[in-house]
This record gives C-alpha cells, structure tokens and sequence, in this order.
C-alpha cells in the first residue's frame, strides 16, 4: 500500500531505548520502524483503511512493556518521551521519561484492539482509554480513536523528544488569539497548533482529542506563521 499524502509517525527505539534522531523528518513515502528494546523485533508503520489509533492505558506504569508485546505481536505503537535530568547519588543523569503516563497509542483493527484488552492474559493490565464525551448505540462511552491527522501533529510535536515538552491542560493555556498556526523553523519545524503563554514563555500547543494539550518548548514569534 502506497503512503500517499500520510505524514511519517517515527518512534523509531535503538536497544538503548531512545527514539530516532530529532533530524529525522516526516516524509511521505519512509515510515521507520518501531523496535522492541528487548528483543530487536521491528514493526513498520503502513496507513491501513481497516485501521486506527487506539489509546490503551497501562496500569502502574507499565506502557513499556504493553508496548514491547505488541510490537511482538506485529502492532505498530507510539509513546511520546521527553528527556529529563535527575540528580542520583550527586551525579547529573539524564534518561528518558513518558510524556503521559500510562498511555500507549497502538495502530490497529478493533478486532485486535478488543482482543488485547479483553483475551490476552499476559495484558491483564491494558484496558482501553473511552471517550467519556460519546454513547455509542449500548448508551457507553467507546473507546477512544485519535484522527489520523491529529496522530502525525501529536508525533510531530514530541518525536525530538524535547525536555520542555509539557503534557497541559487549558487551564494553563493564556491563548493569544485562536488561530491556527504553524512553526516555520527549529526542533519543531512543521507543527500546527495554537499559540499560548505557558510557564511563562510563547509556546504552540497541540490538541490530543479528549486526552489534553501537548505544549512544545518556546517558539520565537520569527518562527510562526498563521494559517488558514
């Protein structure tokens, strides 16, 4: 299948556990694979018309090793990290962390999707993530599905993995108007989203669905333009 006009989603994981280069850009036609830290399995990324992104939360923390198992199992995943730095016995250490805690996002068939949640014991502690603001026709809320569109900007935004990344919600967005823009140059080149003062500095926010906002690093205003 030909990736026509789709946007490339890259978590590409070495067997150190960090993603790809933050030189790596979205293409239309190269999708890196995503790998199991543990065993080296490789799973590439393929728009498919029977297919879409799934939220599944993990339990304790445990999104790496749902991760790790159904990239076994051939489903491409995505977890946004972002670098932090501790202090640890005096010593400066910088490792990577997940963005949102507990979330996987999973490409795949409903099929498969209710066969992990529902008949896979060794996920015992997957579940689906609903979206508490529809009914499906049994009057419950349905698991929650991420566009297509909205997936390739929430990869954008925190495939470089920046350690300014911030997981927000709107009460700690100031917006400086409501258009829609998109970041011209730098680590986030190729992000739409909306401006917003956050912790003090410009910013341009990113919608994830009913989960929150994605707030990447400072923007200079050089760097935004305005889009229809």
């Amino acid at each position: 299948m030909t990736a026509s006009n789709e946007s490339t989603l890259s978590n590409v994981q070495t067997r150190r556990g960090e993603t790809s280069s933050s030189n790596i850009r979205f293409t239309p036609d190269v999708f890196p694979e995503a790998k199991n830290t543990r065993t080296g399995v490789s799973v590439r990324y393929v728009p498919d018309a029977t297919k879409e992104w799934f939220v599944f939360r993990a339990s304790y923390r445990r999104e790496d090793k749902a991760s790790n198992f159904l990239i076994d199992d051939g489903t491409y995943t995505y977890i946004a990290k972002k670098y932090v730095e501790k202090h640890i016995h005096g010593k400066r250490q910088r490792f990577l962390a997940t963005l949102i805690p507990n979330l996987v996002f999973a490409y795949t068939t409903k099929q498969k999707a209710d066969e992990y949640v529902n008949s896979t014991p060794a996920l015992s502690y997957l579940s689906y993530y609903y979206n508490h603001f529809e009914n499906n026709a049994q009057q419950k809320n349905p698991p929650l599905t991420i566009p297509l569109e909205q997936m390739n900007q929430f990869v954008q935004a925190t495939s470089n993995r920046n350690e300014h990344l911030l997981f927000v919600d709107e009460s700690q967005c100031h917006y400086k108007g409501g258009e829609k823009v998109v970041v011209t140059e730098g680590t986030f080149k190729g992000v739409k989203g909306r401006v917003a003062r956050i912790a003090g500095q410009q910013r341009v926010v990113v919608e994830l669905s009913t989960i929150g906002l994605i707030s990447t690093a400072y923007i200079p205003t050089a760097f935004i333009k305005t889009i229809e």
